[in-house]
C-alpha cells in the first residue's frame, strides 16, 4: 500500500472513532439537559457557573507531550469532573464539563477536530463516572472516610480507565503508533498521577464538609502537584530520550554502510518522533528515506516525499565542522519546533552520523583496495584470468579435498610460434592475441572450471569432476578446437596454432607433479607434431632416471655409497645440543649427492630396505657412541621407513645393533611419519610396543600436516613430536600456523610429551618459540647437516668459550627471567630451571 493510501485510510478510522466519540457524548448532553428540565438544582446558574469555571481551568493548566508533529496534553480536567460531581447533580456536571472544555478549548486555540473531540471524550467521562458514583449506592455525604473515599475511588477510577479507552486508540491512529506501547509508556507516572490526582479530590470534599474555609487551600495544592507532575515528566522524557540517543549512536557503530543508514532512518524516525527521516549522501549521489521500522525509498535521486508539513534539515558533520558527508532530514506533517533539548540531540545524532557514515565509507574504500589487491594477486594483469599461483592454489585444495568428486585434470596449452607474431606484429598485438585467446578458452570452459595464464603464451585449464580420465581428452579437444579460427587484429585476420598436454591428477605429488606431467605431455605433442598428448608414464623421463637410479641401489649398497650427515637439536633456551637428527644422502658416482626424496622410494621398492636401513642405522650409531666418548652424551634421531615397522624383526634387529656399539637405548630415538594409515597400525602395534619397552624413545616427525595427526598419537606411544618446518616458516605471517604450534605445545604439555620445532631460521623464531614453551629445535639457526666428525669439533668449539652449545643462551645462568604467562604454564611442575 502506498503511503497517500496508508495515510487515507488512517483519516477515515479517525474520523469514524471521533464521529462515535461525539454521538455518545450528545447523547449524554440531551439526557441530561432534560433531566435537568425535569428536575431543576437549586442555585443552578451559580453552580454550573462555578463548575464551568472549575472544568475550563483544569483543562486549561496541563502537560504539553509531543507524538510525531502531534501535540498531546495531560490535564486536570478529570479532577475538576470528579470534585464536581462530590458537589453536584450527574446532569449539571456532565453539560457544564461539555460547556468548561469548551471554553479551555478556545482559549488554548485547539484545533476544530480536536476540541470537538475533547469535548466529547470528556462528557463521556463525566456520565461514566457519575453513573458509577450513583451505582454505588453511596453517598458522600455519609459519615466515616470510608462512606466519602470508597465511591469516589471507584467513580475516579472508571473516569481513569473511560479516559484512556477512548483517548490511547486515537493517539495511536493519529501517530501510527502500537496500541500497546503508548499503553506501557510512563505507566508508572500514570498511576502516580492518578493517585494523587484522587487525594486531592477526596482532600477536597473532606475539606469543603469540615469548613468551606479551608478551599482556599487547594489551588495551591492543585498547583504544586501540577508543577511536580510536570517536572516528572520532563525529566522522565528527557532521560528516556537520551537512553535512545545513546542506543541509536552505539547501534551506528558498525562498518557496512546500507546497515549505518538503516539503523539511522529507523531509528531516527523513533528518536525525534519524526513522520519521515531522510539521509542525502553527497558520495555515490544517494537517498535513503524511511519512517520508524521501514525503509521505502533507497536510491539515487529522490522520488517525491508524501509528507507535507515541517521540515528540519541539518548538515551531517563531524564536530570539527569538516566538510560534511551530506544532509539529514526530519518531515513532520504538522507544524513542529523542537525544545532546546531536541534541539542539541539532533545535533549529537547528526555528529554520531557522519562519523559512521564516514568510517563504513573508510571500511568500504578498504575493502575495495582489499579486493582489489587480492584479486591482482590472484589473476593475470592483461587476460583477467587467474595466474599459475591460483591455479596451483585452487588445484591443491580441489586434490587435497578427501571427498572431491569425480577426477582432476590439468590441460597445459601452449601457442606455437607465438614469438613470431611479437616479432612482426609488435607486443601490442600479441597482447591482443593472448586476450583473445583467453577470452575464447572462457567461453569453451565449463563452469567447474579454471581458465588460468601461467605466463608468456602458456594457458592452462584444471578440469574438475570428470566422470572419467577419459573425458579429458575429449573437454582438451573442445578447448583447443576454439583456437581454430583466425583471429582478428585491426582488420588483419591471423591464425594461431597449439598445443596441448593432458594429465589426470597423480596418488602422490599434488599440484606440482600434475603441473609437471602435464607439461611433460605439452612437449610430447610438440615433439610429435601432434595437437593434443595426454601423459604416460613410460614416456616420462624423469621417471626413467628414478628407475635408472632403482637399478644403481644393489651396488650403492654394497658399495656402502649412502652416507648420513647430522643437524643439531638444540635447546632453545640454553643453546645446548641435546640431539641429532640422521639425514641419509646418496653419494652417485656418477649424479653426485642425490637428495632423499629421489631414491627412498625406489629403495621401499626395491626390497632392499632392511639393509639400507641397517647400514643407515649403523652409521648413526657409530657418530652417537663417537660423540659419547668425546663426553657428549647426544642421542641421535633416525626416520623409520613405514614398512619397517611391518617387519617383525625390525625391534630385535635395533636392539642388537645398540648393544653392538655399546649405546644404552635412549641413545636411539626413531621417528616415524604420518604416512601410516590406521589399518597399517594395527600391524605395527606390537613392534612400536616392543621397542617401546626395549627403552628405544619414539618420535612423529611433521606432526601437523597429515589428516590422521590426532588419530596416530593416540595409538602410537611416542615420546615426542616434531612440528613441521612450514609452520615454523610461517608462524610469524599466518594466525594458522601459529595456532598449529600452541595447539601442538598444549598437547605436548597434557600428555608429558617433548615437543621439537623443526626449521628454526632465525632468533625472533627461536624466541617466539621458546615464549610459547618450546623447548627443543634445530634449524640453520643452529647449523646445518654436517658429517659427524664435523658436528663433534662444532660440539668440542662450542659458542662463547662453552662446549656443547651451538648458540649464546637467551638469558645468563642464574638470571632471574620474568616468563610469559604461556611459557610460565608450559614449566610449571616440571621441576626445570627456568
Amino acid at each position: 500500500m502506498a503511503p497517500q493510501d496508508r495515510q487515507t485510510g488512517t483519516d477515515q478510522r479517525l474520523r469514524l472513532l471521533v464521529g462515535l466519540v461525539v454521538v455518545f457524548a450528545a447523547g449524554a448532553a440531551t439526557v441530561s439537559v432534560a433531566l435537568l428540565v425535569q428536575n431543576p438544582v437549586r442555585d443552578t446558574a451559580i453552580v454550573g457557573a462555578a463548575l464551568v469555571f472549575l472544568i475550563s481551568l483544569g483543562f486549561t493548566v496541563k502537560v504539553r507531550i509531543r507524538i510525531r508533529a502531534t501535540q498531546h496534553y495531560i490535564a486536570w480536567t478529570e479532577t475538576a469532573i470528579m470534585i464536581g460531581l462530590a458537589l453536584a447533580p450527574t446532569p449539571l456536571v456532565v453539560v457544564s464539563t461539555g460547556i468548561g472544555v469548551a471554553i479551555g478549548t478556545a482559549l488554548t486555540r485547539i484545533p476544530p477536530f480536536k476540541a470537538v473531540f475533547g469535548v466529547g471524550k470528556n462528557m463521556i467521562v463525566a456520565t461514566a463516572a457519575g453513573l458509577v458514583l450513583h451505582g454505588t449506592g453511596q453517598s458522600i455525604s455519609g459519615d466515616g472516610l470510608v462512606a466519602v473515599i470508597a465511591p469516589l475511588a471507584i467513580a475516579y477510577l472508571a473516569a481513569v480507565v473511560i479516559d484512556e479507552l477512548i483517548t490511547l486508540p486515537v493517539i495511536a491512529i493519529a501517530t501510527g503508533t502500537r496500541l500497546s506501547s503508548l499503553f506501557y509508556q510512563d505507566w508508572d507516572l500514570r498511576l502516580t498521577d492518578s493517585f494523587a490526582r484522587l487525594l486531592v479530590v477526596v482532600g477536597t470534599v473532606l475539606t469543603l464538609r469540615m469548613d468551606n474555609r479551608l478551599l482556599l487551600a487547594v489551588p495551591p495544592l492543585v498547583l504544586s502537584l501540577h508543577l511536580l507532575y510536570s517536572n516528572r515528566v520532563k525529566a522522565r522524557t528527557e532521560q528516556q530520550a537520551w537512553q535512545r540517543l545513546a542506543r541509536t549512536t552505539d547501534a551506528l557503530n558498525v562498518v557496512d554502510l546500507d546497515q549505518v543508514l538503516t539503523t539511522a532512518v529507523t531509528q531516527a524516525a523513533e528518536l525525534f518522533s519524526a513522520d519521515e527521516v531522510e539521509i542525502e549522501l553527497r558520495e555515490g549521489d544517494r537517498t535513503v528515506r524511511g519512517g520508524a521500522g521501514t525503509i521505502t525509498y533507497d536510491g539515487p535521486a529522490a522520488e517525491p516525499t508524501t509528507v507535507d508539513g515541517t521540515v528540519l534539515t541539518t548538515p551531517l558533520e563531524g564536530h570539527d565542522r569538516a566538510v560534511g558527508v551530506g544532509t539529514l532530514r526530519l518531515r513532520f506533517r504538522g507544524p513542529v519546533q523542537l525544545s532546546e533539548r531536541e534541539q542539541y540531540t539532533l545535533r549529537t545524532f547528526a555528529s554520531a552520523l557522519c562519523t559512521a557514515v564516514r568510517n563504513a565509507q573508510a571500511y568500504a574504500e578498504l575493502a575495495r583496495i582489499a579486493d582489489e589487491h587480492a584479486y591482482a594477486a590472484t589473476h593475470d594483469a592483461l587476460t583477467g584470468l587467474a595466474n599459475r599461483r591460483h591455479l596451483l592454489d585452487q588445484g591443491t585444495e580441489q586434490l587435497s579435498t578427501r571427498h572431491a568428486e569425480g577426477v582432476t585434470a590439468l590441460v597445459l596449452i601452449d601457442l606455437n610460434h607465438f614469438k613470431e607474431v611479437n616479432d612482426t606484429l609488435g607486443h601490442a598485438a600479441g597482447d591482443q592475441v593472448l586476450v583473445q585467446v583467453a577470452e575464447r578458452l572462457s567461453g569453451a570452459a565449463q563452469p567447474t572450471d579454471l581458465v588460468a595464464r601461467l605466463g608468456g603464451d602458456e594457458f592452462a585449464v584444471l578440469l574438475r569432476g570428470l566422470p572419467a580420465p577419459a573425458v579429458a581428452a575429449h573437454r582438451a579437444e573442445t578447448l583447443l578446437s576454439t583456437l581454430h579460427e583466425p583471429f582478428d587484429l585491426d582488420g588483419m585476420r591471423i591464425s594461431v596454432e597449439a598445443s596441448g598436454g593432458i594429465a589426470a591428477a597423480p596418488a602422490t605429488g599434488g599440484m606440482a607433479e600434475l603441473l609437471r606431467r602435464a607439461d611433460v605431455a605439452m612437449y610430447q605433442a610438440k615433439r610429435a607434431g601432434q595437437r593434443i598428448s595426454t601423459y604416460a608414464p613410460n614416456r616420462d623421463t624423469a621417471d626413467v632416471a628414478r628407475l635408472t637410479l632403482g637399478g644403481d641401489l644393489p651396488r650403492a649398497v654394497a658399495d656402502q655409497e649412502f652416507t648420513v650427515n647430522f643437524q643439531p637439536i638444540v635447546d632453545l633456551g640454553t643453546g645446548a645440543v641435546t640431539g641429532a637428527e640422521a639425514l641419509a644422502r646418496w653419494h652417485h658416482p656418477t649424479h653426485g649427492m642425490i637428495d632423499p626424496l629421489r631414491f627412498l622410494e625406489a629403495v621401499e621398492r626395491s626390497g632392499l630396505l632392511p639393509a639400507f636401513a641397517e647400514a643407515i642405522l649403523d652409521q648413526a650409531l657409530v657418530a652417537a657412541a663417537t660423540w659419547r666418548d668425546a663426553g657428549f652424551d647426544v642421542p641421535v634421531a633416525v626416520n623409520v621407513s613405514p614398512r619397517s615397522l611391518l617387519d617383525a624383526r625390525f625391534p630385535g634387529s635395533v636392539a642388537a645393533r645398540l648393544r653392538a656399539h655399546d649405546l644404552p637405548p635412549d641413545s636411539l630415538v626413531l621417528e616415524l611419519t604420518e604416512t601410516l594409515t590406521l589399518s597399517q597400525l594395527d600391524v605395527v602395534d606390537r613392534v612400536l610396543s616392543r621397542l617401546r619397552d626395549e627403552g628405544v624413545r619414539l618420535a612423529l616427525d611433521d606432526f601437523g600436516t597429515g589428516y590422521s595427526s590426532l588419530s596416530l598419537l593416540s595409538r602410537i606411544p611416542v615420546h615426542e613430536l616434531k612440528i613441521d618446518r612450514s609452520f615454523v616458516t610461517e608462524m610469524e605471517s599466518s594466525a594458522e600456523a601459529a595456532a598449529v604450534i600452541r595447539s601442538t605445545l598444549d598437547l605436548g604439555r597434557s600428555l608429558d610429551l617433548t615437543v621439537i620445532a623443526e626449521g628454526v631460521e632465525n632468533e625472533p623464531q627461536r624466541r617466539a618459540l621458546w615464549e610459547l614453551g618450546c623447548t627443543g629445535g634445530q634449524g640453520h639457526l643452529f647449523a646445518r647437516p654436517m658429517p659427524a666428525g664435523t658436528l663433534l669439533a662444532a660440539l668440542r668449539r662450542g659458542s662463547g668459550g662453552r662446549p656443547g652449545l651451538l648458540a649464546a643462551p637467551l638469558h645468563d645462568a642464574g638470571a632471574v627471567v620474568r616468563l610469559p604467562a604461556s611459557r610460565r604454564s608450559a614449566t610449571r611442575g616440571r621441576n626445570q630451571p627456568a
